[in-house]
């Protein structure tokens, strides 16, 4: 039942996303802003859907390790995938220090798996063995194409608040209203994408704790690793990508929090041992 409502709740946000970009098309030109916002997220999401993962991984810099240069790395991976029921995926090492992980492509037959030299040198095999689950999770409920969806979209309604700045808009429309869309049309989206983000990461935990056959080693690894993003900062890594790793690369607080693409770290931790 808690699979089959965040599921629900995922298509719901995504139809809001779909129809706020709509909606801002048509404040902006009537039906040939609509089509243009049509077009506009369509061709964002055809982009991301072919080239996403080249993206993530290039601007992380991993490079793609095999049974000759990461033995055990590879064996993890390939015995996990197996557990899941997944093809095995590439499997990329990045050279950041900041550990953390992440998933991308578009479905399992494309997708690949990353890890930060941090991790690798921070984690116990056990702590990485549930790492690398909760990210054939996010493959195995093709995650990975949801949030990137979700993030285009995003990002493309901020686009057309700045083309209603500074390029117009449907005479139809009155200005306070324009005005006001401009302001909260890219934050409204924003809250859409994160509580999409959020409401997988969830999922992911626990499936991935079934993947690994214990939550013990995710837990531990999500304490440490949250610890260590308050210490050191992630570089060569782009904001509009915070979703994909399995912490946020930044440590946020107070305010900040409530702009996080992930739940508390505590309350996941809270959630997994429930699995125990």
């Amino acid at each position: 039942m808690t699979r089959f409502m965040n599921n629900t709740k995922t298509a719901a946000l995504l139809g809001l996303l779909f129809g706020l970009i709509l909606l801002a098309g048509h404040l902006l030109g009537g039906t040939q802003g609509l089509v243009f916002a049509f077009i506009l997220g369509g061709l964002g999401n055809v982009i991301a859907y072919f080239y996403s993962d080249k993206i993530a991984i290039a601007s992380m810099r991993g490079k793609q390790v095999n049974a000759q240069t990461a033995p055990d790395l590879i064996e993890m991976v390939g015995r996990l995938a197996n557990n899941a029921g997944l093809p095995i995926p590439r499997v990329y090492v990045c050279p950041q220090e900041a550990p953390n992980a992440f998933a991308t492509g578009r479905n399992p037959r494309k997708a690949a798996v990353a890890v930060t030299q941090g991790a690798l040198k921070l984690l116990t095999y056990d702590e990485l063995e549930g790492v690398m689950a909760h990210e054939l999770a996010h493959v195995k409920n093709r995650d990975t194409l949801i949030s990137t969806v979700a993030a285009t979209i995003a990002g493309a309604i901020s686009a057309l608040g700045w083309v209603f700045m500074f390029g117009g808009r449907s005479r139809d429309v009155h200005p306070g209203l324009a005005l006001l869309f401009v302001i909260l049309a890219p934050l409204a989206a924003t809250v859409i994408q994160l509580a999409i983000s959020r409401s997988r990461e969830y999922v992911a935990d626990a499936d991935g704790a079934q993947i690994a056959g214990t939550p013990a080693g995710l837990i531990s690894a999500l304490q440490k690793l949250e610890a260590t993003a308050r210490r050191v900062p992630m570089h060569n890594q782009m904001p509009t990508q915070n979703h994909m790793f399995i912490v946020m690369p930044l440590a946020a607080g107070g305010m900040a929090s409530l702009f996080s693409t992930h739940p508390k770290t505590a309350d996941r931790v809270a959630k997994l041992r429930e699995l125990l």
